[in-house]
């Protein structure tokens, strides 16, 4: 496994301008950021993984070090198959992190050497959240302060 890959998993549902920030942190740390967008049925997401991967993909092409992957496996799994040992997970809040410290602790049961790296989002992203901003689309409000171009197009043009 390499030390230089992380994996930034996710649902992106829709990728916001907090993941944004968080990706192109990642991608001064190592040397390849593999964004995993999940499949995650189970959330009921809001646009396909088709969709993410593609909207993924415009808002992070400025990153020449950053691979966007669907993935629909564990997430430990997920990061052998991609060559990575350690995870990067966003932390917004206290309440994040109970969750996050659950998460990586079970990672770690399954899989000793796998790692999660925590960073938080700049101040003033920190309190974008994926579900806020498809809320604020379905009122019609204004998303773009919160979102990349290519999704706040996408959300303007969705029927609700």
């Amino acid at each position: 496994m390499s030390k230089n890959t992380v994996i930034y998993p996710g649902t992106f549902d829709p990728i916001t301008n907090g993941h944004v920030d968080l990706t192109e942190r990642a991608a001064k740390l190592f040397d390849k950021v593999v964004v995993g967008i999940a499949y995650s049925e189970k959330k009921s997401p809001m646009f396909s993984l088709e969709e993410r991967i593609e909207l993924c993909q415009q808002s992070l092409s400025h990153l020449n070090n950053v691979e966007i992957v669907g993935f629909n496996t564990l997430l430990i799994d997920f990061a052998k198959s991609q060559g990575a040992h350690c995870v990067l997970r966003g932390l917004r809040a206290v309440s994040d992190f109970e969750y996050e410290l659950q998460l990586a602790n079970m990672n770690r049961a399954m899989l000793p050497e796998f790692e999660s790296i925590f960073l938080t989002p700049s101040e003033h992203l920190s309190f974008i959240s994926s579900s806020l901003v498809r809320e604020i689309a379905k009122l019609k409000g204004d998303v773009t302060p919160f979102v990349p171009g290519p999704v706040a197009t996408k959300l303007a043009g969705r029927q609700f």
